[in-house]
């Protein structure tokens, strides 16, 4: 049984572990959770380096996203593919940016 936890990933990111039809974890809350505060930390720390990124390359901000996405998505990453595109997602929120 799951010790107690404040810690509610929203709906979002608890759909990458829900079966298609979405009735059921196919991991448990417990990990979900775990993997809910690594992604959650690793969008507000990206925060800094992409508005860094933007400013100093003069791309756009979904050219910068876009970056960030594919150094998420390599193989020494800590986060997994779908969990790459929803900290992305959630970086774009926190910097008040559009997504593409």
């Amino acid at each position: 049984m799951d010790e107690y936890n404040q810690i509610e990933p929203p709906p979002s990111f608890v759909a990458l572990f829900a079966s298609p039809t979405g009735h059921k974890l196919l991991e448990p809350m417990s990990t979900v959770r775990q993997r809910y505060e690594l992604c959650e930390d690793l969008a507000q720390a990206l925060t800094e380096q992409a508005s860094v990124h933007l400013f100093r390359s003069g791309a756009g901000e979904p050219e910068v996203l876009e970056k960030m996405e594919l150094a998420l998505t390599t193989e020494e990453s800590p986060v997994t593919v779908t969990e790459a595109k929803w900290v992305v997602t959630r970086l774009a929120e926190l910097l008040g940016w559009e997504l593409h």
